[in-house]
């Protein structure tokens, strides 16, 4: 019994010494924006302490410990650290149609380690990747989480996977290459089956294919893939697991299969109708609309080796999913910011807040997307998304106004993931 006391107040004394020991960071600044309002509050202070937001408030109102370290941004406004909800974080524009089978399997992983260093330090410390070959995304989140590679927060998917022939399959060689994806699903059963694998070896979302694609060969955007059964058994075994579920749909009835299937985020959404607007409304669905890549695959596609068909097809969906875009949020569907970083060069992620402004976003609902919205999606809204107490300590800090010009996101002064200095005075930052 005394031993057992002992190892109590040894095991106590160890958690109180670490208390005493950790980090405390004191953030202030010009101004902070409540995302949640779109309030203004003037010289802020953020402190966090041991990774996790412990205050906030006005200067002078807030006690800041002894021993903190002090960070003052003259001239810097605050919000929270922004979300990309659909990235492809092992993936590159520059190797685009066949130009990527120049390269060894594991090369990608390299591209993965560059890509997280630039969407973080681009201000976005959370991005969920919804497909990624090798696993390749699992390896680099423990990189990320144990302190071997600087990136942001990570939600990984693994691989995304669809029916046979569809646009997550392997469809730009003939028979005798034999190449298929590896997680192909023509059955609820065998969506099942994947289900339960990819979780098994670090999915923590899970991404099918609903319908054709933009950049797949020989299918069409709009053309339906999966079940609506297939669609079903996948997402009640997914939630039954814990796991959210996005589905990349194109074309319309896939879109309305997909929400009555009870999927969460329906991805792209560029083709959609009257009755998928309804039904996203109805079911709480969010819409991840990725309105910006098509300026950049148009003007550097061809050069980068996207096949005809391809750009083709991205010039002849382009302006309609964003017109759709418009007209799913004046309707009231439930928007969140997903860019298809990989599409177009990693780090460039903000330049979509723009377009969105352009389509009918006020510069708060955009920044919105990318931050309590989209932490909301996630099942994150207690860690990320704002700057409240308990939420971790990512901060993002920008000069001029951001809710009215919402480029000064493109270019930001200052990041923070965690407590951790990664950018300041628009220069990087390694904090080891």
């Amino acid at each position: 019994m005394i031993m057992k006391h002992l190892l109590l107040l040894t095991a106590a004394l160890s958690v109180l010494a670490s208390a005493a020991h950790a980090k405390t960071v004191a953030v202030t600044a010009d101004k902070l924006i409540e995302v949640e309002t779109g309030k203004v509050v003037p010289h802020p202070v953020v402190v966090i302490t041991d990774g996790r937001i412990t205050a906030e408030g006005v200067q002078g109102q807030v006690a800041i410990p002894t021993d903190a370290e002090k960070v003052d941004l003259p001239g810097v406004t605050l919000l929270p650290g922004l979300i990309d909800m659909h990235v492809h974080i092992d993936s590159t524009p520059e190797f685009s149609g066949y130009n990527y089978l120049q390269m060894s399997d594991r090369f990608w992983m390299t591209v993965a380690v560059k890509n997280a260093r630039k969407t973080l330090q681009a201000g976005f410390t959370t991005v969920r990747n919804v497909g990624s070959d090798d696993f390749n995304d699992v390896g680099l989140r423990e990189g990320i989480d144990n302190g071997y590679v600087i990136g942001p927060r990570m939600v990984t998917a693994t691989y995304a996977f669809g029916a046979t022939g569809g646009h997550c399959d392997e469809t730009y060689f003939p028979p005798s290459f034999n190449a298929h994806g590896p997680y192909n699903v023509d059955s609820p059963e065998e969506g099942v089956k994947t289900v339960r694998t990819l979780k098994k070896y670090g999915a923590t979302v899970i991404k099918i294919c609903a319908t054709g694609g933009v950049f797949s060969r020989g299918d069409t955007p709009g053309a339906q893939q999966l079940s609506l059964a297939e669609m079903k058994a996948i997402v009640d075994e997914a939630h039954m697991d814990g796991l959210k579920v996005a589905a990349h749909a194109h074309g319309a009835s896939g879109i309305a299969d997909a929400i009555r299937a009870g999927v969460d985020t329906i991805e792209h959404a560029s083709l959609v109708d009257d009755e998928g607007i309804r039904l996203a409304v109805q079911h709480g669905s969010y819409f991840s609309m990725d309105i910006y890549n098509t300026d950049y695959t148009q003007s550097e596609g061809a050069k980068n080796g996207v096949l005809p068909e391809n750009l083709k097809k991205d010039a002849d969906i382009g302006e309609i999913q964003r017109e759709n875009f418009r007209k799913s949020l004046k309707a009231g569907v439930k928007m969140i910011f997903g860019t298809d970083a990989g599409i177009y060069p990693h780090g460039d992620n903000a330049r979509q807040f723009a377009v969105m402004v352009r389509y009918g976003a006020t510069p708060l609902q955009a920044i919105q997307t990318a931050t309590v919205t989209a932490s909301e999606a996630l099942g994150w809204k207690d860690d990320v998304g704002s700057l409240k107490v308990g939420h971790y300590g990512d901060i993002v800090g920008v000069t001029g106004d951001p809710l009215s010009d919402v480029t000064v996101l493109e270019h930001p002064a200052f990041v923070m993931k965690g407590g951790d200095i990664y950018k300041r005075d628009g220069k990087p930052v390694d904090p080891s």
